[in-house]
């Protein structure tokens, strides 16, 4: 019975860890933001300000959109290892689930709801963080995948 928990965990994970792969969506936000932020074309036309700004609000509340989503998740698959105890899953698991829970709650902005500020995330180290934030996790979830697959 518990083999089949375990195998049963390790099937849902593995057809559900694509909804993980928000990383690939936040590293092409955050190129973009940073090629925004790299090569401003005509900054003196308000025209062109204000599509820009538009722009970065737009990508701001995308990545918010997916925040929220992608850490509820990982902690359902993080209480289905747990309760399948496959141990040493939930040990690979748990660092990032700590990190995900400390990030939520220790936003950047002083409200809780703003993970991405516009104002904050175009600060050019914010914004190397933010990318370099998403680049690991990728890594994480493309590592994961694997091990789920194989194991």
């Amino acid at each position: 019975m518990l083999v089949k928990e375990n195998c049963l965990c390790y099937k849902i994970k593995l057809k559900l860890n694509a909804s993980l792969f928000s990383s690939l969506s936040q590293i092409t936000a955050f190129d973009e933001l940073q090629a925004d932020f790299k090569v401003p074309i005509d900054q003196g036309n308000p025209l062109h300000a204000r599509e820009r700004l538009r722009n970065i609000e737009r990508i701001c509340n995308l990545l918010r959109k997916l925040v929220l989503p992608e850490y509820s998740i990982h902690g359902l698959f993080c209480i289905m290892f747990l309760c399948a105890q496959e141990w040493l899953t939930v040990g690979l698991n748990i660092p990032l689930l700590f990190y995900n829970t400390w990030r939520y709650f220790h936003s950047p902005t002083d409200t809780k709801e703003l993970l991405y500020d516009p104002a904050s995330v175009m600060n050019g180290e914010t914004l190397k963080f933010c990318l370099k934030e998403a680049w690991c996790k990728l890594s994480f979830f493309v590592l994961s995948f694997f091990y789920y697959l194989y194991w």
